[in-house]
């Protein structure tokens, strides 16, 4: 590890001289398990410590210093440069994580999972108290990106794309223990971590790279697992029928079967459920490669928090071979549905549909299209939720006649939405005060490529090794694509207002009490909306690309919104929609924040 005080000195070992350079920069409370459950509370409007700000993963803040009424007004308070750029062969890093505050420390990471401690008290400068760096091998085709950090007592914790896990001590920034978590090859972590029944909750994110997925549950205090569940069963566990692994002429094809855990999920303390998304099966366009349902990939599900024990799962697209990973936020709302007051957990599917479920027990209560154009599958039962056109007699799904794609079949197969989506990991909102969930979307279709030049991948590819990037085909774009924001209610399932965006969005969604809704775009303007009617209100052009989602804090009674700004060489941009405006823009790794 090496800890540096950024412009000063890059030193090895020198912790307790560099992280007190600054004087009085040490938190006054630490982050315990009741500050965490308590979160949402009037005490804690200031602060933002846990990466959804609640456990509920509801992205509200009640500061309302900042209104549509003075939104106009808002300015640059400060900008913090980072480091982290050193490429791998997937490209440069992209920034992608949530800052955390507390007390007026903001905490963020670059995309290799390096720390950053900033001290924002004095409201018109960010200055560096230390930044933990971990030593990350940047070769081989690793996907350099990090989502942030967790809190807990006097810890700060991140995540680390090599399978590693990292406590760092907050007040002098020295590593208090490092776990190698995620060891199997091509195994590590992108998601931000999550404390929730003091417990370090986190998943294995590179599902893609031909591994297979888990969520673990850590002790936070010295890193010692309690718990690993596997989002791909084995043959003789639940599910593991699921996998007909032996009709593909490899048994052992769950071994690699994908489902990723990451991003980061939500927790129910009332029923001590943790809640999360789960990613694609592998390879993702060749599922002769992987027969049948493939549980638990594309689905959320519902973990005992002590025991890792499954208690109820909702797979959205069994038989998955367009890539709709399920791993966006899972939002926790009490809302009443026809007469009834229900525990839901509304989701932004990937796939194009916005799902309402049964919080306590996985039963779908209903799903609307909200994306402008979907072809993949007809609708969805209106009982089950199951997509039209699913056959439970069939190892191979084929939801719309001639669009699956197939080894011996057409060349290329087209679907809508995008591969990516839809509504991806990025996070949504919901505004309790409005009673409206907020998704900021792909608007796009695409052409998965059997045989034949890709944009993003090749043609068809045999397995190659455990721990090697596995698409199995190859896609592009089908036209221009674009984006838009959502404000659905809740109560019914449908969109109350949506407006079109020039570019596909990336950075997700923040609300608050000021009735405002955040996003950050591809070509580096930073918005702010009317989270009523989704009027623009205010934006600016910081010539960025911005994946990471917006938050905001407050110090001394005044507010402050934040957002990290800076793509990598794997854009989203150039890599998946082929937009040379955005392919052109240089790279910046910033934490911009603004007040009025």
């Amino acid at each position: 590890m090496r800890l540096s005080l950024l412009g000063v000195v890059r030193v090895a070992g020198l912790f307790g001289i560099l992280a007190t350079a600054i004087s009085g920069a040490a938190r006054a409370v630490d982050v315990t398990e009741a500050r965490l459950l308590n979160a949402g509370s009037d005490a804690e409007a200031a602060n933002w410590l846990t990466h959804h700000r609640t456990y509920d993963a509801h992205r509200y803040s009640p500061l309302n210093g900042i209104t549509t009424d003075n939104v106009s007004g808002l300015k640059l308070a400060y900008a913090v440069p980072l480091g982290g750029w050193e490429p791998s062969e997937l490209g440069a890093p992209a920034l992608q994580a949530t800052p955390l505050v507390d007390g007026g420390f903001l905490y963020v990471t670059d995309g290799w999972g390096s720390i950053y401690k900033i001290d924002g008290r004095s409201g018109d400068r960010g200055r560096v108290v230390w930044k933990a760096d971990f030593d990350m091998d940047h070769e081989g085709l690793r996907l350099p990106v990090n989502r942030g950090v967790a809190l807990w007592n006097n810890l700060v914790f991140s995540n680390l794309g090599d399978g590693r896990v990292v406590a760092v001590d907050d007040p002098t920034g020295e590593i208090a223990w490092e776990k190698q978590v995620a060891s199997g090859a091509g195994e590590g972590f992108t998601g931000a971590p999550l404390i929730a029944d003091n417990k370090l909750i986190v998943g294995q994110a590179m599902g893609d790279w031909a591994t297979r997925g888990f969520i673990a549950a850590l002790n936070p205090a010295t890193g010692d697992e309690y718990w690993r569940f596997h989002t791909v069963p084995a043959p003789d566990e639940t599910g593991g029928d699921t996998w007909r692994c032996a009709e593909a002429g490899n048994v052992d094809c769950w071994k690699v079967g994908g489902a990723g855990a990451w991003a980061t999920g939500s927790y129910d303390p009332d029923n001590k459920l943790l809640i999360m998304g789960t990613g694609n099966p592998v390879p993702m366009f060749d599922p002769e490669s992987r027969p049948g349902d493939n549980l638990y990939s594309n689905s959320t599900v519902a973990l005992d928090i002590e025991t890792g024990k499954l208690v109820w799962y909702f797979q959205y697209t069994p038989g998955d071979y367009m890539d709709f990973d399920e791993t966006g936020v899972n939002l926790l709302i009490d809302r009443e549905i026809k007469g009834e007051k229900r525990k839901v957990v509304a989701h932004f599917g990937r796939n194009g549909f916005f799902y309402r479920l049964d919080r306590t027990n996985g039963s779908f209560i209903g799903a609307k299209q909200y994306v402008d154009k979907l072809t993949w599958t007809e609708g969805v039962d209106p009982k089950t939720g199951i997509p039209l056109g699913y056959d439970p007699a069939s190892s191979l799904q084929e939801y719309t006649k001639g669009q699956a794609p197939r080894r011996k079949g057409a060349d290329r197969v087209t679907n809508c939405p995008h591969l990516q989506g839809g509504v991806n990991f990025w996070p949504t909102a919901y505004n309790p005060e409005l009673k409206l969930a907020y998704g900021a979307s792909i608007e796009a279709c695409s052409e998965v490529v059997v045989r034949g030049e890709a944009q993003v991948g090749e043609g068809f590819q045999e397995f190659r090794g455990e721990g090697e990037f596995w698409l199995g085909a190859g896609a592009n774009v089908v036209g221009t694509p674009t984006g838009s924001l959502s404000a659905i209610d809740v109560a019914t399932g449908a969109a109350v207002v949506k407006v079109a965006l020039k570019y596909p969005n990336y950075s997700g969604v923040m609300t608050t009490k000021g009735k405002l809704l955040f996003t950050g775009h591809l070509d580096g303007t930073f918005s702010a909306y009317d989270a009523k009617s989704l009027k623009e209100l205010w934006h600016i052009n910081l010539g960025v690309e911005f994946q990471a989602p917006p938050m905001t804090f407050a110090v001394d009674g005044k507010q402050y919104v934040a957002i990290l700004g800076g793509g990598g060489g794997f854009s989203p941009g150039s890599a998946f929609y082929g937009l040379a405006e955005l392919a052109v823009m240089e790279r910046a790794y910033m934490l911009w924040v603004f007040a009025l």
